[in-house]
């Protein structure tokens, strides 16, 4: 029986699994990010996270005892010395990331290397992480999980599948209220590093790499420490005509007594159709999935609407750890690699010296 389209969008939003799911994890860092998306969607795709340690060992035995992870070490060198480890999965922030990956490399029972995004805040500090596990034979891939929500999936299909013909423009609209983490208040740069990235790195999944990026800014009245960028829009440019701009607004909310309108929307306009959605994390703890539906001359004067119980976060990290697991298995290099994120940070810094000079700025200029 030929599926109907609902049906392949829904079947595009799963994962390829490895042939080993009992390759053995060992967890850097037990904040939220671990104990609430990493661990919870290891669990529930049978994957085998054995030793866990963290910044504060008591943190880390309580979220062991939680998901019932075996060993606790009291720092991460410890856990990198324990010669049962295969695959090191780094939740730490991400400017603390490249010490932990000197000396992962260095471990010749160590596989694989799962980095937290961004997978550092440098350009130069981001190669050198590639170069480290390309010297030395470890595969290190980058925790870009949106690429890995539903509706992105579902949107990757539609596009290379030619259902809405050449893409002319994209918009992603945030107006949502992240919690920042503490280590992005050492930087001047904030949003973009911080949340915007996830939109950076989904437009290269979606589309490639920009000839161009133009951003402007301004920053946030509810982050009282120093930022530049708080309010962000920010325009890629694509040889082919294609243009994907994203604003991002963390005020979002004047505060009580005002009612609330928090939301992610995207659409994708082609020659041939057009795609819309949401994303469902703002409304994270509640169980929100994220959604689609298009329109496109195959399909006359109608929606086409796939609905999943999927969502971004805890499932979307199930995706990441596979596609890590699958090339470390296959030899091959993950589509979410270290080198490929190279080019997303480039992406990030592109835009902030947009910012700085006022002007747009080529791609080429920070790639070489």
């Amino acid at each position: 029986m030929v599926p109907t389209m609902e049906e392949k969008l829904v079947a595009a939003t799963g994962y390829p699994s490895p042939a080993r799911k009992d390759w053995r994890i060992g967890c850097i860092g037990s904040g939220f990010i671990m104990a609430d998306c990493h661990l919870v969607s290891y669990r529930n795709a049978g994957f085998n996270p054995v030793a866990i340690a963290s910044r504060t060992p008591a943190h880390a035995r309580a979220v062991a005892e939680r998901h019932g992870i075996p060993k606790v070490y009291d720092t991460w060198q410890q856990l990198l010395e324990d010669n049962s480890i295969e695959i090191v999965d780094i939740a730490y922030p991400p400017d603390q990331q490249l010490d932990i990956v000197r000396e992962a490399v260095k471990q010749p029972h160590i596989k694989g290397i799962l980095c937290q995004k961004p997978i550092e805040m440098s350009l130069e500090r981001a190669r050198e992480i590639t170069r480290l596990g390309e010297e030395n034979g470890k595969t290190i891939a980058v925790n870009s999980n949106m690429r890995c929500d539903q509706s992105m999936r579902a949107l990757k299909y539609l596009l290379d599948s030619g259902e809405l013909g050449e893409p002319v423009l994209a918009t992603i609209e945030m107006r949502a209220i992240p919690h920042w983490q503490e280590f992005l208040k050492q930087y001047d740069k904030l949003e973009i590093f911080g949340m915007g990235i996830h939109h950076v790195d989904s437009f290269r999944f979606l589309f490639g790499d920009p000839a161009e990026i133009t951003c402007v800014c301004r920053t946030d009245p509810r982050s009282k420490f120093p930022h530049v960028d708080g309010i962000t829009q920010y325009t890629f440019k694509y040889d082919n005509g294609v243009m994907a701009t994203s604003l991002d607004d963390v005020w979002a909310w004047p505060e009580e007594p005002c009612e609330k309108d928090i939301y992610i929307r995207w659409r994708v306009e082609g020659t041939e159709g057009m795609a819309q959605g949401t994303i469902g994390w703002p409304m994270y703890p509640e169980r929100c999935p994220s959604t689609l539906r298009f329109t496109s001359k195959r399909y006359p004067h109608q929606w086409i609407e796939p609905k999943w119980d999927t969502v971004w976060f805890p499932d979307a990290f199930e995706g990441t750890m596979a596609q890590l697991l699958r090339a470390v298995e296959n030899g091959t290099e993950p589509e979410i690699s270290a080198r490929d994120n190279v080019t997303t940070i480039a992406c990030v810094e592109a835009c902030y010296r947009s910012i700085a000079e006022k002007r747009t700025v080529a791609l080429s200029e920070l790639l070489g």
